[in-house]
């Protein structure tokens, strides 16, 4: 299947559609997750246009999960987490649903349920103040 560029993710990156950025430079960005399934729940994209993992250059692949670890220390060190989800799916059979691929960065604790994917959209002063954390901890490394 071809790229779709008008995929929420490219569109974002266009700037067509507003997000809550906590990291970016010249290959990815990162931003909040406007449905989390837990709080600070974090998305890395490459702005390379690639539907899967598979569509992707090596280069840009590299970029990302660079990007992705930078992040997810970062999300780590600001929501105090013990454990972190990194989760990241190919096709819509193995539960993507956005054709632009990314990462899931996700704070967990024991016994903490996960929430459902895509199931409540947070409140944006809520995903503002977990992205300030986070940026505050990226800044501090």
């Amino acid at each position: 299947m071809a790229y779709d560029p008008q995929n929420i993710f490219a569109r974002i990156l266009r700037g067509e559609i507003p997000c809550i950025p906590v990291h970016e430079d010249a290959h990815t960005l990162a931003f909040m997750d406007i449905m989390p399934q837990a709080d600070g729940h974090t998305l890395v994209i490459p702005r390379e246009p690639a539907e899967t993992i598979f569509d992707l250059s090596p280069e840009a692949a590299h970029a990302l999960i660079a990007s992705t670890q930078k992040v997810a220390r970062a999300v780590r060190a600001a929501l105090e987490a013990p454990g972190i989800l990194l989760a990241q799916v190919n096709g819509a059979a193995a539960g993507q649903t956005v054709p632009h691929v990314h990462f899931h960065i996700i704070p967990r604790r024991g016994g903490e349920p996960l929430g459902l994917h895509a199931a409540k959209m947070e409140d944006a002063e809520k995903l503002k103040s977990f992205a300030a954390r986070i940026i505050a901890c990226l800044d501090s490394n």
